[in-house]
This record gives structure tokens, C-alpha cells and sequence, in this order.
């Protein structure tokens, strides 16, 4: 056992205290910036579980120098701000800021053909955004309350992220750990300056879209234009540095495959599958099968996680399986995380109480979402919530979309109602998956489970105040959702396309389209499939570590590579540190900084811009054809 658990552990009441919820108010502003970036360029929102224990804890080590307190953070206290960071944090994904609630505005309407009716648009508003997530978002955190210790205990699933957290904040808090956490921070510190310098640099020759760094053509122009080059993104290499290698190459070999392979095969049938000539947004030509083909395998691989998950715990109910004797230490951890119970009853009464208060309530806030169908939602929502998955949270956003907008239909405001129920489905089973993943954190730590609970509530409720301001802040000082703009916000398109699409139904769409999908859609069961098959028959070369996940693959279907080589990068440099140098303790500390770094400039670029202030350079690069006629242009005007 650690040295850190002979003290016993505090109350719960002193696991979760003032100075804990004002150190994550503050680090919580941070990681709202962050999300919100990474939501509206890619929409990849990693595991950030680790980040937040590091930045938790370089914050409460500033905290307690500067203040000369003599009575350190406790392992409990720290555990809960990382609780309250990611259930604030993980706001800024289920608010839908950048997919479901953008997909609602004239903006994003006006790119995606259909629906585009008064009844299906909604100007977007701080007030009923906020309103609406005070509705929504902390249903999810009951839904599956009763079964934490069904899922600690009796099935020991492992929560990977929860898991990991853990051991780091337990190690970092030995006497040997302390060492190691000083020079953490230390390297935390010089990488987040490093990025906040580096993306300040790159401002200034970034005057329009196309300039600067972020368009360096690497590898040619003509991977350029099929979106394949290194944009010199300080965010997504840290990013990378935190997912799993397979997640970066699955990411780079669904790049290389789109717009090296399918996306130029379709585009020479244009004229034989697809009318020619159509607007570059239009989903009736070459951006449908972008958006449908990336949304089909990524349901192909939602719906057999679901299916699987289903399975599994089917036999765990039904199959009695040998338990191993409890070691002194798990005896422990059992004991104190059993020790403070949230009783049946607040789990029960909290859903039904809110859920009924939100079945009132959402329908002010989207007539055309009836109140029986924000019943049908809240009826099945905790069964999807046990698929515990960020893979199965966004199929049942997918279904939920696309059935409740042909429920509604489209001139009765489907478009909207699809968009609205699909935020209601995924807050509930992306804070359910949460707060497990946290409960399995407080586990190993000893902390209070009713300690973690009210850090998940006050956290949520950090998050929807400060998720709608920082939306509004950048969504006033730069073009959100513009295609050709900074912060395109591509999820926002797909998710409207499949209200579009619930409403419209197949009839409207390409030639030969609906027969990929389906293809695409089986794609991604066969390669789940595959990988599961390999990983029980064949053990001598572990080949399934080496499969790609179609989630992942399908992402660059819309947004092209270049985010993917950034996150390999990522991987590279995680390799380094592990086998070159020895390092690997580093490598989240470096990540941690790298992001941390770059989403802080992106605060000050916002406030420059609100400011009427920009940059002073545009550095593009150009073809020798095409400079040569731009100094003839320019020669001849001179």
C-alpha cells in the first residue's frame, strides 16, 4: 500500500471544500477554452482525466506556496477538483455549443440544404442556452447512480481513464512521488510557455484564412489541397500525446484512405452520381458523402459497442463467476468507499424530480420537442446510459436525431426537435459514463463517494454558467460555424444533416448513396468484429493491437489529415520519452502544457479581435505558376 494511505483518510465533508471548488472554478475557465477549441475545429475531445489531474495539481502547489499554507491539499481534496474539472469540462461537449445547438442557428441552416424553415431555426441566445442546460444536465448523474458499486465491485470493470488518474495522484503524493511531481510541474510550466509563445508568434502572419503556419504546405501543394499537411498546432500534438498510438494511425489511415482513395473516386462520377455544379456545401453532391459515410461507420461502430456491451452484461447477471480473495488493501478501499452511502432514494426521487421538472421545461424552450417525447427520452435514457461509452453516447445522439425529427416531421419543426432530443440524449449518457469513470477514481483513492458525487454536481454547475459565456465570448469575436473560417465548427453540419435527414428521408439524397452508407456501416461492425475475433483466437502476435477503431477512421472523412498528423506527432514524440530518453512519467506534463498553452492564447486572440486588432502579416504559399503571374500583377500595377 502507499505511504500515502497510513493517515486515515478525512470526512467527506473536508474531502470537498472551498478552496478545492475555487481552485477548479479557476482551472475549470482553462479547460471550458480548450474544449470549446477543440469542439469547433475537430470535435475530438480525448481524455482529459489526466491533463486535469496535473493542472489540479500544479494549481493547488502554486496555491499553497503563494499563500504560505500550512496544510497541503489532501489526496481526496485533489481527487475531487479533478471530478469537478472533467464534469465542468465535459459540459462543454454535451452542450452542443459546437454541434446540436450551432446546428440550430441560421447560420449553419443556411449551409445545409433542407429544413431550412423558421420552425426549424432557433437564434442562438445566451439565456434559454443556459436555461437549457441547467435542465438537462444533471439527470445523468442519477441515471445510473445505483449501480456504481454493481460496477466497481461485482463486475471490476476498469475504468481505463479512472483508473489512471488514480495511480497518479496516489504516486504523486508519496514522499518519492513529491520529487517527481515538483520536476512535473516545472516541465508542465516551460511547455505551456513554449506554447503560449509559439502560438503568439504564428498570430502575427495569420491577417485572413490560408495564412501563416497553420496552412504550411509540408508536403506539397497538392496534398494541401486535399486537406493532408502539418499546421503546426500546438493543441493537437498534446492531444496526441495522450491517446493511445492506434488512435492517432487509425485517425492517419482514415485520412490517407478519404481524401487519398474514396473522396477523388467519387469525385470523377460528378455529373453520373451527383448533379455538377453544386454549392461546395451542398449535401446532395460530394459533402453528403462526406458527412454520411463518417457518420455510418462511426454508427456502424456505436451500434456494436452496444450491442457488445449488452452481451456482456447479460452474462455477468447470468454467470456466476469466481471471485478472487480481497487483498488488505482492496478490503480498505471497499470499506471507505462504503462508508458514506447516497441513499436509494436520492438516486430514485433526484431523476424522477428532474426529469419531470425538464419535461415541463424543455418544451418551453423548443415547442416543437412535445412533452410526451421528452418523456419517451428520459424513459430510455438510463438503459443507453449503460452503454458507459463515448463511441455509444454519440449513436444514440445519431438515433435519437434521426428518429425524433421523422417523428415530428418536417413542417411541424422535426429539424429542430431531432437536434434538441439528441442534446437531451447525449448529456445523460456522456455524465453517466463520467461520473462512473470518476466513482472507479475515488475508489483507488479513498475519497468519499458522496464527496465525488457533489464534486460531479458543482462541477456540471461551473459548466453550464461558464460553457455559454465562453461560447457567446468567441462566438462574438470570431465566425463561428463559417466554413472557410478559423473555427468551422464541422460537427455542427453533420448533426443537422442527420435531422435533415430524419425529416427528408433517403429519397433526397445521391445516387448510389444510400447502398455505401450501408457498406460503410457494416464496415465499421466487421472491423470491431474482426478485432474481437483476433484478440481471443490468435495470442501469439497479438495482432488486434494493431487494428484501427472505425470511430476514429471516420473522422477525417469530413476534416481531412491534418489534425491526424499533428496527433502522430504526438505519438512520436510520447515514444521518444518512453524509449529514447526514459522519460515517459513526462509525457502527460508536456501534453498538459502544450494545450494548456495554446488555449490560453486563444483567449487573448479573442479579446484582440473584440478588440478591433489584427494581425499585421499574411505568409501564404503559392505555386511558382502562380507567383510568378502575382509579381507580374503586381509589377504591372506598379
Amino acid at each position: 500500500m502507499d505511504e500515502n494511505y497510513v493517515e486515515v483518510p478525512p470526512p467527506w465533508k473536508n474531502q470537498i471544500t472551498i478552496r478545492s471548488m475555487v481552485a477548479c472554478f479557476l482551472v475549470s475557465f482553462v479547460f471550458n477554452v480548450l474544449a470549446w477549441k477543440l469542439n469547433l475545429t475537430t470535435g475530438i475531445m480525448p481524455p482529459l482525466n489526466v491533463a486535469a489531474a496535473f493542472l489540479g495539481i500544479a494549481m493547488v502547489r502554486a496555491w499553497t506556496t503563494l499563500c504560505g499554507l500550512h496544510a497541503p491539499f489532501t489526496v481526496q481534496e485533489i481527487t475531487v477538483i479533478q471530478t469537478s474539472l472533467m464534469a465542468s469540462s465535459g459540459i462543454s461537449f454535451t452542450s452542443g455549443t459546437a454541434s446540436y445547438v450551432l446546428g440550430m442557428s441560421p447560420t449553419i441552416a443556411s449551409q445545409v440544404e433542407g429544413g431550412n424553415t423558421p420552425k426549424n431555426v432557433k437564434e442562438l441566445q445566451i439565456g434559454w442556452m443556459m436555461g437549457f442546460l441547467f435542465t438537462i444536465s444533471f439527470l445523468g448523474l442519477f441515471s445510473i447512480l445505483l449501480l456504481r458499486k454493481v460496477m466497481i465491485f461485482m463486475y471490476k470493470l476498469t475504468f481505463p481513464t479512472g483508473t489512471t488518474s488514480a495511480y497518479l495522484i496516489n504516486n504523486l503524493h508519496t514522499p518519492t512521488g513529491a520529487n517527481l511531481a515538483k520536476e512535473q510541474v516545472w516541465v508542465l510550466l516551460k511547455s505551456f510557455i513554449g506554447s503560449f509563445g509559439w502560438a503568439c508568434f504564428q498570430w502575427f502572419f495569420t491577417a485572413v484564412r490560408g495564412c501563416g503556419f497553420s496552412s504550411f504546405p509540408i508536403f506539397g501543394l497538392s496534398a494541401f489541397k486535399k486537406r493532408f499537411y502539418f499546421d503546426f498546432s500546438a493543441t493537437y500534438v498534446g492531444v496526441g500525446m495522450l491517446c493511445p498510438h492506434m488512435v492517432n494511425i487509425s485517425l492517419l489511415i482514415g485520412a490517407i484512405f478519404s481524401w487519398g482513395i474514396l473522396w477523388p473516386f467519387i469525385q470523377s462520377k460528378e455529373g453520373d452520381w451527383y448533379q455538377p455544379n453544386l454549392p461546395r456545401n451542398s449535401i446532395h453532391g460530394i459533402q453528403g458523402y462526406r458527412v454520411f459515410l463518417a457518420s455510418a461507420m462511426m454508427l456502424g461502430d456505436g451500434v456494436y459497442q452496444l450491442v457488445r456491451m449488452i452481451i456482456v452484461t447479460i452474462h455477468l447477471i447470468f454467470v456466476h463467476q469466481q471471485t478472487d480473495p480481497l487483498n488488505e488493501d482492496d478490503k480498505r478501499r471497499r470499506y471507505y468507499f462504503l462508508k458514506d452511502q447516497i441513499p436509494t432514494s436520492v438516486a430514485v426521487g433526484g431523476y424522477v424530480v428532474l426529469a419531470g421538472i425538464s419535461t415541463g421545461v424543455v418544451p418551453v424552450i423548443f415547442p416543437q420537442l412535445k412533452w410526451y417525447l421528452v418523456l419517451v427520452l428520459y424513459l430510455v435514457a438510463p438503459v443507453l446510459a449503460l452503454c458507459n461509452s463515448y463511441g455509444c453516447g454519440l449513436t444514440d445522439c445519431a438515433l435519437a436525431s434521426i428518429v425524433f425529427s421523422w417523428w415530428v416531421e418536417l413542417n411541424h419543426g422535426g429539424v429542430l426537435a431531432g437536434l434538441a432530443s439528441c442534446g437531451v440524449i447525449m448529456s445523460i449518457v456522456s455524465t453517466a459514463s463520467g461520473l462512473m469513470q470518476d466513482f472507479k477514481t475515488g475508489y483507488l483513492t479513498l475519497s468519499s463517494p458522496r464527496a465525488m458525487f457533489l464534486g460531479q454536481v458543482l462541477g456540471a454547475a461551473i459548466g453550464c454558467i461558464q460553457t455559454p459565456l465562453v461560447f457567446w465570448f468567441f462566438y462574438k469575436a470570431f465566425r463561428v460555424g463559417d466554413p472557410n473560417g478559423f473555427y468551422p465548427a464541422p460537427y455542427a453540419q453533420i448533426y443537422r444533416g442527420m435531422a435533415v435527414l430524419g425529416v427528408e428521408g433517403s429519397k433526397s439524397l445521391p445516387h448510389n448513396f444510400l447502398k455505401l452508407v450501408i457498406i460503410f456501416f457494416c464496415a465499421g461492425m466487421a472491423i470491431n468484429l474482426m478485432t474481437e475475433l483476433l484478440k481471443r483466437f490468435e495470442t501469439k502476435y497479438r495482432v488486434y493491437r494493431f487494428m484501427p477503431s472505425p470511430m476514429w477512421m471516420a473522422i477525417p472523412f469530413y476534416l481531412g489529415g491534418t489534425f491526424a498528423i499533428d496527433m502522430c506527432l504526438g505519438s512520436f514524440i510520447v515514444f521518444v520519452f518512453d524509449k529514447v530518453m526514459n522519460k515517459s512519467e513526462m509525457g502527460p506534463a508536456v501534453a498538459s502544457g502544450l494545450i494548456c498553452g495554446d488555449a490560453l492564447w486563444v483567449v487573448v486572440a479573442a479579446v484582440l479581435s473584440l478588440a478591433g486588432v489584427t494581425p499585421p502579416m499574411c505568409m501564404k504559399f503559392l505555386s511558382a505558376a502562380t507567383n510568378q503571374k502575382v509579381d507580374k500583377f503586381l509589377g504591372a500595377g506598379a
